[in-house]
């Protein structure tokens, strides 16, 4: 074993473009970064987190091997509300890498109306794009800075505009020995760089913040005929016409007036897109695409039937079809170029309650190897998600009606009471997971919230009996289908 192994290390693969924050992601930090927000279903936080981590593994592999490892991509099965949406929506924000989550029920098979199952590599490649766009215009940020406030300084007429070859100065150079006008030039040059240094330190320390000024920007909308023309069908075929169509009318631009302090964000963005080159940032987008790149895709038990015959469900094998050789590996045409879906993980979430994974076709099924199952939330889950979570709902009804000056706190057995009343009412009707908290909560704190402006300053307190006061109206009623709740 350890022969095996000192042979294999040598050959790993060490020139990888910054991966240390890769490298701090753990399986364990993972699981523990989804713990501050998710509550319980620990299976499918451990799979997910030994997904992220192949991914990392597999890129320090030199490339001869590194293409022979796809990623296993994870199954999760269980009841809405659970937490399989909010573990993907965790990882985008955790992970430094492309992410989508879509819903099945929004592709249909080709031929059929609406769109198709690549669109999804185009817009996950156009998250790429403005990801990286977006961190390389953070690093140019301090001297885009700069430039937006020498252009706020012109804009703002406070240092006279002295341009080289006027008239005037032929002029006077033509009168003058020509070492007495260099010197003459160069002392009024060094004037106005100390006068229009001595603004900007003005300028940088806010003193113009409410000044108006007129700037030229460029136009972001473009003619609505370049909209209808440029539409998604067209990037199939690796260009897109709203590009070429711009490009050859050139960049609109317009006058606004606006404050300072406005004007600053926008010339920003405009002098930090001028700083960054735009083929690099394409095509390291692209990389990180094909090999960071992480799509959930969300109630797929939706098109998990297997009908034949004619109707509205005709499509749903169809739609399954189309995503294998997505989800197996294909190269998807988009408007900055080829894309490689060899390497995207995909995760698949769905609640099959009247389908069953089995009703997936098997080749679909043969594509998402990992499978776990999320457990349907208990009392004491909902308990925990009211109060533990980073996000927890009790922390944000308390911020929101302390903007108020209204101090809301919560008793113990108020949080059980409010707890078991949303596990019953999920018992009795339909199941939608800690969703139910929402409505729940909404119902207790109604009066609160309308009343809120007039009681500032007063301390309230939710205990049990206030709970059972604000819902017992509801609980004697035998059919809670017909309430809100």
């Amino acid at each position: 074993m350890n022969t095996q192994m000192s042979e294999f290390l040598p050959i790993i693969r060490r020139d990888v473009v910054d991966l240390s924050y890769e490298a701090e992601l753990t399986p364990e930090r993972i699981v523990a970064e989804l713990d501050k927000y998710i509550i319980g279903q620990e299976r499918a936080k451990r799979a997910v987190a030994i997904a992220l981590r192949n991914r990392y593994r597999r890129l320090l592999l030199p490339e001869s091997l590194r293409e022979e490892i796809a990623p296993k991509n994870i199954l999760m099965i269980g009841p809405t509300g659970v937490g399989k949406t909010e573990i993907a929506r965790r990882i985008s924000k955790l992970v430094s890498a492309p992410f989508i989550k879509v819903e099945a029920t929004k592709y249909t098979e080709v031929g059929y109306v609406g769109r198709d199952v690549e669109s999804i590599i185009r817009d996950l490649t156009e998250i790429a794009v403005r990801m990286v766009e977006s961190e390389k215009m953070k690093a140019v940020e301090d001297k885009a800075t700069r430039l937006a406030n020498l252009r706020l300084l012109e804009a703002l007429k406070l240092v006279p505009q002295v341009r080289r070859g006027s008239s005037n100065e032929e002029g006077f150079v033509r009168r003058t020995v020509k070492a007495d006008a260099e010197h003459l030039q160069s002392e009024f040059d060094e004037r106005i760089r100390r006068l229009q240094e001595y603004y900007l330190r003005k300028i940088e320390a806010g003193e113009f913040e409410d000044e108006e000024v007129e700037i030229e920007v460029e136009e972001k909308r473009l003619p609505i005929f370049i909209d209808i023309i440029g539409g998604q069908g067209a990037e199939q075929f690796g260009f897109d016409p709203k590009d070429m169509i711009e490009s050859l009318l050139g960049k609109r631009k317009k006058l606004r007036i606006m404050k300072v302090r406005e004007a600053r964000r926008v010339l920003i963005q405009e002098e930090a897109r001028k700083l960054i080159d735009q083929d690099e940032v394409t095509q390291e987008a692209l990389e990180r695409v094909q090999q960071r790149g992480i799509v959930f895709i969300d109630e797929i038990d939706k098109i998990a039937g297997r009908e034949r015959g004619f109707g509205p469900d005709v499509s749903r094998e169809g739609v399954q079809r189309d995503l294998l050789p997505i989800i197996e590996g294909t190269t998807v045409m988009t408007r900055y170029g080829a894309v490689n879906t060899h390497h995207i993980l995909f995760i698949c979430a769905g609640a099959f309650h009247v389908s069953k994974p089995s009703d997936l076709i098997p080749e679909l099924q043969g594509r998402l190897p990992i499978r776990v199952e999320l457990d349907p939330l208990t009392e004491e889950d909902f308990r925990r998600i009211l109060v533990e979570p980073e996000n927890a709902l009790v922390k944000q009804y308390q911020a929101l009606l302390a903007t108020e000056g209204v101090r809301l706190e919560f008793t113990e057995d108020g949080i059980r009471e409010i707890a078991r009343f949303a596990k019953f009412v999920n018992d009795e009707t339909e199941d939608i997971g800690a969703r139910r908290l929402y409505t729940v909560m909404e119902r207790v704190l109604e009066d609160i919230s309308f009343e809120a402006p007039q009681r500032s300053g007063e301390r309230i307190v939710v205990d049990s009996e206030y709970v059972r006061k604000r819902l017992e109206g509801i609980v004697q009623k035998r059919d809670l289908a017909r309430y809100i709740l």
